[in-house]
C-alpha cells in the first residue's frame, strides 16, 4: 500500500508512528478469523466478490466507485471515532479486537516469568489500561524532565537535553536514525533529516491561504491549552505558545516541502563527520555521538539547509526561546499517555479539526495500539500463533510469485523501452525479496524493563529500546531480515535500499485476502496490493534505485525520457481530480502512489490470467464474470469513505489519493477494465486515447 517516501527513508525509527493504516472486512468473514479465517473452503463453496455491497443502479462505466462499494458506504456511515471507513477499515478495527482477545488472556495470568512476552504485553497493556492511576497522576510523569528543561543555563544544556529527548524517541530539532546507505546499501549509516514540527508540513506554517492561517490560529491555541494542563499560568501559556510557532516556522522554512521529499536525489548528502561539524559549529556532535556509542563514520545529511538552521537556532535564539520550545515537544510526545485532559485535548486538534473524528477511540484499543506499537513483535508472535497459518503464508508466495512473472511478462512486452534498460530491469526484478507475514527473527524485548501500574515509565521503556535497537545498526552491515513493520500491522511496503516488498500477517484478511474467495477476488484485492509494491521498484522514486538498491542511474538517455513523458501523464490525470472547489490533488505528490496503483492493477490482472493457465473456466457468480468480479474486488477494497477534514489534509501532506480516485484512477486507463464492462469509448471511466496513461 505504501511506498517508501524520502521523508520515511530518512527516519526509519519514526515508522511506528506512521503505520496506521488500517485494513479488512466485517460481518461473517471477519468473524471467521476467529481461527478459521486461513482454511481453505470445500471444493465448490468459494465465495465472490461482496455483491450486495454494489449499487447496481449505477452505470459501472460512469461511476465505478459508486458501483462497486455504494450501497455499503451509504448503509455504514464513518464511526465518530474513524477518520475514514469500508470493509477493509473495520477489518482493521476487528483485528484489535483479536489483539484485545490475547492481551486479555495473557493478563489474566500474573506469574509470567520477568521478561517473558507474555508478562510483557499483559504488564505494558495493563499499565496503559489503569486509567483511574492515570488521571490521578495527571502531569507528573513529565514533570522531573519539564523541570530538568527549566534549569537549563546556556548552550550547553539545551544539547544535552535534546540528546535526553531523542533518546525517548522524541526526536527535536532534527531526527537521527539508521538507514541503508544510498550508495552502498549493504551497510547501515547514520541519517539526520529535518524533525520537531507540530503540524503536519512545512505548508502549514508559511502558506498564506486562510485554511493554513485558520491552522496556524488553532494551533497556537492549542499549544498553549497544553502548557495550561502541565501547570503554566494564562500569560505564560500564550507567550509559550507565541513561541513555539514562531520557533518552529523557522524550522519549516528551512526544510524541504512534501513534493521535493520524494526525490531521492534531494536527501542525498553523504558527509564525513568532520564535515557535519563544520556544516553546524554550534552543536557538539562528539558529545551527541558518545551518548549514542555511535561510530564517527561518514553519514547522510538529508537536508543541509535545515541543520544549518538549527544551528543558527543554538546561537541566535535565547534560552527560555529554547526551553519553550523543548517543553512543548515533550507535552506533545507525552499527551497521549497523560491524563484524560491530556488526551481530550491533543485529540481535539490533531482528531477533530484536522481528520474531522468527533470521537476518540475507546481506551482499550489506544491501548492495543500503543502496545502493537512498542512492543510490536513481542505481540505479533502471539497474533501470527493464532491467526495466521501456514496455508496463508504459503497461498500469498504464489500469488506473489505470479505478479513477479507479470511484471517480467509486461518489461518484455513493452515497445518504449529498450533492449539495454530492460536487461537492468529485469535484473532488478530478479533481486526483489519477497516478505510475508512475519519475520523469520523476532526482536527479543527481555531486557526492557515493563512494569505493571506504571505506563508512562513503560513507554519510555520501549520507546529507548527502539532508538538504542535503531543506532546499533549505524556502522554494521545491512540486516535484510528486519522488518520497518509489526506483524499485525494492516499495511505493506516496498523498500528500494533494500529492493524488498513486505506483507505483514495484519493486512492478509478479507478483504484483501481470503482464502475462502476465488483467484478473481484475491488477484482483485491483494494481487493488486502486491502489484502495487511491485511497480514501486519502478515508480518515477524506485526508478532511480539499481539491482542492488543503490541510488545509481540504470537508464539510456532515451529511455528515461520515454518514461518520464509516461509519468507526466499521470501527474497530469491527478491534477484534474479535486477534493472540492479550488483544492485538488497534487499531481507530482501522488504520483508515485498512482503509478502503483496503475501498474498494480494492470500487472496483477495478467497475473491473475497467469494463475488460470491450464485451469477451466472460472464461475459467473452472482452475475458478475471473473474478469468483473476481479475489478469490483478492487473497488470494494479501496472503496473508503473519507471525511472532508482528512481529505483536505491528505490533498497537502499525503503521497496516496483519496479512495474515489484510486478506484477510478487507474481503471480508467485499463483496456481490459473497458472491456470486462463493455464501455463505450465516451464513457467517463475511459480516458481518451490522447489522455491515456501507461507507465508499465
Amino acid at each position: 500500500m505504501r511506498n517508501f517516501d524520502m521523508r520515511t527513508l530518512t527516519a526509519l525509527m519514526l515508522l511506528t508512528l506512521a503505520c496506521a493504516l488500517v485494513l479488512g472486512a466485517t460481518g461473517q468473514s471477519a468473524r471467521a478469523t476467529e481461527g478459521e479465517a486461513a482454511r481453505p473452503a470445500p471444493a465448490g463453496s468459494l465465495r465472490g466478490v461482496y455483491a450486495g455491497d454494489m449499487d447496481r443502479s449505477v452505470d459501472p462505466c460512469g461511476d465505478f466507485y459508486d458501483y462497486a462499494n455504494g450501497v455499503w458506504r451509504a448503509a455504514n456511515p464513518i464511526p465518530a471515532s474513524m477518520t475514514r471507513w469500508s470493509r477493509r477499515w473495520a477489518s482493521g478495527e476487528s483485528a484489535k479486537d483479536r489483539l484485545k482477545t490475547i492481551l486479555d488472556e495473557v493478563s489474566a495470568r500474573k506469574d509470567w516469568s520477568k521478561g517473558s512476552v507474555e508478562q510483557q504485553i499483559a504488564d505494558y497493556y495493563g499499565s496503559c489500561m489503569d486509567q483511574a492511576r492515570i488521571d490521578a497522576l495527571g502531569a507528573a510523569p513529565i514533570l522531573p524532565l519539564l523541570a530538568d528543561i527549566d534549569a537549563m543555563k546556556g548552550p550547553a544544556d539545551v544539547q544535552k537535553m535534546i540528546v535526553r529527548l531523542h533518546t525517548i524517541q522524541i526526536p527535536v530539532p532534527f531526527a537521527f536514525s539508521s538507514l541503508p546507505d544510498l550508495h552502498d546499501p549493504t551497510r547501515v549509516v547514520a541519517n539526520i533529516s529535518a524533525a520537531g514540527l507540530g503540524l503536519p508540513d512545512r505548508d502549514y506554517y508559511v502558506k498564506t491561504e486562510p485554511r493554513f492561517q485558520d491552522a496556524r490560529d488553532k494551533y497556537a491555541a492549542h499549544v498553549a491549552a497544553m502548557f495550561g494542563l502541565a501547570g503554566a499560568k494564562d500569560d505564560a501559556a500564550q507567550a509559550a505558545a507565541t513561541t513555539v510557532l514562531k520557533f518552529e516556522t523557522a524550522l519549516a522554512g528551512a526544510s524541504l516541502d512534501n513534493v521535493a521529499l520524494r526525490d531521492p536525489q534531494a536527501i542525498d548528502h553523504t558527509t564525513s563527520f568532520v564535515a557535519l561539524k563544520t556544516l553546524t559549529p554550534h552543536f557538539d556532535w562528539d558529545a551527541f555521538y558518545a551518548a549514542g556509542r555511535l561510530s564517527k563514520a561518514d553519514l547522510n545529511v538529508s537536508e543541509p539547509k535545515f541543520l544549518q538552521e538549527v544551528d543558527r537556532q543554538l546561537d541566535a535564539t535565547p534560552l527560555p526561546e529554547w526551553k519553550a520550545y523543548l517543553k512543548w515537544q515533550l507535552i506533545h510526545a507525552a499527551a497521549p499517555a497523560l491524563s484524560t485532559p491530556f488526551v481530550d485535548e491533543n485529540h481535539a486538534f490533531y482528531g477533530r479539526y484536522l481528520g474531522g473524528a468527533s470521537e476518540i477511540k475507546p481506551r482499550w484499543k489506544r491501548c492495543v495500539e500503543s502496545t502493537d506499537s512498542n512492543l510490536g513483535e513481542a505481540l505479533g508472535r502471539k497474533y501470527v500463533e493464532r491467526y495466521f497459518p501456514p496455508a496463508a503464508k504459503a497461498r500469498m508466495r504464489e500469488m506473489v510469485k505470479n505478479l513477479l512473472a507479470a511484471m517480467k511478462e509486461t518489461i518484455d512486452g513493452l515497445q518504449w523501452m529498450g533492449p539495454e534498460t530492460k536487461t537492468r530491469a529485469l535484473q532488478k526484478l530478479a533481486t526483489f525479496n519477497p516478505k510475508i507475514g512475519y519475520p523469520d527473527t523476532w526482536k527479543d524485548y527481555s531486557k526492557v524493563d515493563i512494569r505493571r501500574g506504571a505506563f508512562w515509565p513503560n513507554l519510555v521503556a520501549g520507546r529507548s529500546f527502539a532508538v538504542k535497537d535503531d543506532w546499533a545498526q549505524i556502522g554494521q552491515p545491512v540486516d535484510r531480515g528486519r522488518w520497518d513493520m509489526t506483524p499485525p500491522t494492516s499495511d505493506a511496503y516496498y523498500n528500494p535500499l533494500l529492493n524488498e516488498i513486505v506483507f505483514p500477517a495484519g493486512i492478509l484478511q478479507p478483504p484483501a485476502f481470503d482464502m475462502n474467495a476465488v483467484d478473481a477476488v484475491n488477484y482483485g484485492a491483494i494481487g493488486v496490493v502486491i502489484g502495487h509494491e511491485v511497480s514501486h521498484g519502478f515508480d518515477d522514486e524506485g526508478a532511480q534505485f539499481d539491482a542492488q538498491g543503490r541510488l545509481q542511474d540504470w537508464w539510456t538517455p532515451e529511455d528515461l525520457k520515454n518514461f518520464q513523458a509516461r509519468t507526466q501523464c499521470v501527474v497530469d490525470q491527478y491534477e484534474g481530480y479535486f477534493i472540492e472547489p479550488g483544492l485538488h490533488h497534487n499531481g507530482k505528490l501522488v504520483v508515485g502512489e498512482s503509478i502503483g496503483d496503475l501498474a498494480g492493477a494492470k500487472i496483477a490482472h495478467l497475473a491473475y490470467a497467469i494463475s488460470q493457465r491450464g485451469k477451466p473456466p472460472a464461475p459467473t457468480i452472482d452475475g458478475l464474470t471473473p474478469e468483473q468480479q476481479f475489478f469490483v474486488a478492487w473497488g470494494q477494497f479501496r472503496g473508503d469513505a473519507i471525511r472532508p477534514e482528512t481529505q483536505r489534509l491528505m490533498a497537502q501532506s499525503d503521497p496516496h489519493p483519496i479512495a474515489k480516485y484510486r478506484v477510478i484512477g487507474p481503471l480508467s486507463n485499463l483496456a481490459s477494465f473497458q472491456q470486462a464492462f463493455a464501455c463505450k469509448a465516451d464513457a467517463p471511466m475511459v480516458r481518451a486515447a490522447g489522455v491515456l496513461c501507461e507507465v508499465w
